[in-house]
């Protein structure tokens, strides 16, 4: 029998997985929204959420062995929201004059270069989603928020006071 890379990629992750502890017969999520991601900006906590949401979405689409016709829109889900995240984190940004606006907004710009170069590649079947992409969004994510977006946070709070 002939396998797809999907497929293949599919038993691989299924394997992989078969070790890990599961809770209520599901495989812990890598996405899980921590209190301490909480900035006190309801808008982009909101969306912070969301995005951690989607991640989770394509976590668990990828170990229940999806296929493309299910990663790939889920995929492109993710991307579309975080796009809209970040520019509404950059309108605020710049509305406020935040003074590391153009450092803040080239992490954006990096991350969103990066995920999208692998979407053209996972779509033209040159990559698989993989559980280390996956590690990779997530750890940008917790760092992007724990550490640059707090200082976005801060720096507004010290000027609301």
């Amino acid at each position: 029998m002939v396998r797809t890379s999907d497929q293949r990629a599919s038993i691989t992750l299924r394997r992989i997985f078969a070790g890990f502890r599961r809770v209520d017969k599901k495989v812990m999520s890598i996405f899980a929204w921590k209190p301490e991601y909480t900035l006190g900006h309801a808008e982009i906590d909101h969306q912070h959420k969301k995005l951690f949401q989607l991640a989770e979405e394509l976590h668990g689409a990828m170990v229940a062995g999806k296929g493309k016709e299910v990663l790939a829109p889920t995929l492109s889900n993710l991307i579309a929201y975080t796009q809209e995240h970040f520019a509404s984190e950059e309108r605020l940004m710049q509305a406020g004059k935040y003074p590391d606006y153009a450092r803040h907004k080239a992490d954006h710009d990096a991350l969103s270069a990066r995920v999208l170069g692998f979407q053209k590649e996972f779509e033209a079947n040159r990559t698989a989603l993989t559980i280390g992409l996956l590690h990779f969004l997530k750890d940008w994510l917790a760092h992007h928020i724990g550490e640059t977006d707090r200082k976005v946070a801060q720096y507004f709070k010290s000027k609301a006071a």
